[in-house]
């Protein structure tokens, strides 16, 4: 397992949400939810540097079949903007459920959805960035697919 760590980013129209992990790669913990518009890189990227992350995990939506979905173009696009503003690597992890996983998760522990949406989007980073963080752990392999810096510009 690579030591540092890492930030999860869940791409959302209106909101994203933001997770980090241990130096050691074991434990996702939520940080942040940041409106999406103008200055949302800028603060993510404060976040990363504040965090003196050596990786960013942005989740990639994808439908259950396996297909492309609304927001996965969103997400890349995104993901590349990123890339293209930050001096440590930008990596993209299939999402699927993530956000239906943490509002579960929410509903289980009593809280509604309405009552919520910022943190559902801190929780479904977290989820994205767990995941990482076992696939990686369990095979020794990074996980996901690292995002061009030249595709943003």
């Amino acid at each position: 397992m690579r030591h540092g760590v890492r930030v999860g980013v869940d791409v959302g129209k209106a909101r994203i949400g933001v997770a980090k992990s241990d130096p050691y790669g074991m434990l996702a913990t939520p940080v942040a939810t940041v409106p999406r518009g103008d200055g949302d890189i800028r603060a993510i990227l404060a976040e990363v540097t504040q965090l003196e992350a050596v990786e960013i995990v942005v989740g990639l939506p994808i439908a259950l079949s396996g297909g492309e979905t609304p927001s996965t173009q969103d997400a890349r696009d995104f993901a590349a903007q990123l890339a293209a503003a930050s001096a440590i690597p930008v990596r993209m992890v299939d999402e699927r459920l993530s956000t239906v996983s943490a509002q579960r998760a929410l509903h289980a522990s009593g809280r509604n959805t309405k009552n919520s949406r910022s943190i559902i989007d801190q929780v479904a980073a977290v989820i994205i960035l767990q995941h990482a963080l076992d696939f990686e752990r369990s095979g020794e392999t990074p996980p996901g697919v690292i995002v061009d810096q030249h595709e943003g510009h």
